[in-house]
């Protein structure tokens, strides 16, 4: 299990950035420009995530030459992470060019550690929060357009069908990484089995596609009336996060900015952003969520 999480993170983002270009070139070849609009348009949110990768690539003590930035401009900034500490393990290339290690390197030296070593988990829980955010950011307005296409213009479409697919298991996958490695990082928690991830992944992975195909179908019927739908769902789970007076974030003004950014979140998947049990959250998350899936299938 130790090199399956890290060799399927690997395979799901390729796979997953590969079927988004077919996606592209795909409705430039039919003369669907309208579409290729759209899916192009979808890559532009993800620049948030290089951003903050190079943020913290200066916040580590390497500023971001014009190789490092030309990554980034391409989108390919997050399969290159930098080593803070100097006796992080440095497998294959990295023990031989200095102090900085690319995406699968700190993969593979959690893998060969046994997700034990504090820096390892320490690095490996910055690709993770980078993959995550770029997961919400790209692939979930990405899986939802091309969901909308499949279900509302051409339910024959094969190449948008794989890539909503594809997207559907990344963002699942990214949503698992990131609960995985956050639980490694407490003290005293062990890697779970192959099959409590297995488990996570297919809820993960029932959760969001059952919310996407939810507000497609909605959006489909009743048209732009899914915004008013979303929108009361987005404010009920922001004012919620207000009242839970999360302090993850200590300004104000990011603070209330944060509570609104995963409220939006929370329409589609829950997220611990809070220490201690978290059973009563997810009732109470699951039971709004709930209603506002009955409410929507009644109209």
């Amino acid at each position: 299990m130790r090199g399956a999480v890290p060799g399927l993170s690997l395979a799901l983002l390729a796979v997953e950035s590969g079927a988004r270009l077919c996606a592209i070139i795909h409705y430039l070849i039919r003369g669907q420009l309208g579409w290729f609009g759209l899916t192009v348009a979808c890559l532009v949110p993800g620049y948030a995530a290089q951003l903050l990768s190079i943020l913290w690539f200066r916040a580590d003590g390497h500023p971001p030459g014009c190789w490092l930035l030309a990554l980034h401009l391409l989108q390919l900034g997050l399969w290159k992470r930098p080593a803070a500490a100097p006796n992080f393990p440095k497998p294959g290339w990295a023990a031989h060019h200095g102090d900085s290690c690319r995406y699968w390197d700190v993969l593979w030296a959690a893998a060969e550690t046994g997700g034990s070593a504090g820096e390892v988990l320490a690095q490996l829980g910055d690709v993770c929060v980078l993959r995550l955010l770029e997961a919400l950011l790209q692939t979930l307005p990405h899986l939802l357009l091309q969901t909308y296409f499949v279900v509302a213009v051409d339910p024959a479409g094969f190449i948008p069908g794989v890539s909503a697919g594809l997207s559907l298991l990344s963002l699942a996958w990214a949503l698992v990484s990131y609960s995985h490695f956050t639980c490694l990082l407490k003290p005293g928690h062990l890697s779970p089995p192959a099959a409590v991830i297995l488990c996570l992944l297919l809820w993960r992975t029932g959760m969001l596609g059952t919310r996407v195909l939810a507000l497609v179908l909605f959006a489909r019927l009743y048209s732009f009336w899914v915004f008013a739908v979303a929108g009361v769902h987005w404010l009920i789970m922001s004012f919620w996060l207000v009242a839970q007076q999360t302090d993850i974030v200590a300004q104000p003004c990011r603070w209330r900015l944060f509570n609104c950014l995963l409220g939006a979140v929370y329409i589609f998947c829950y997220i611990n952003v809070r220490p201690g049990p978290s059973r009563t959250r997810v009732a109470v998350f699951y039971a709004v969520s709930t209603q506002g899936i009955l409410y929507s299938t009644w109209m």
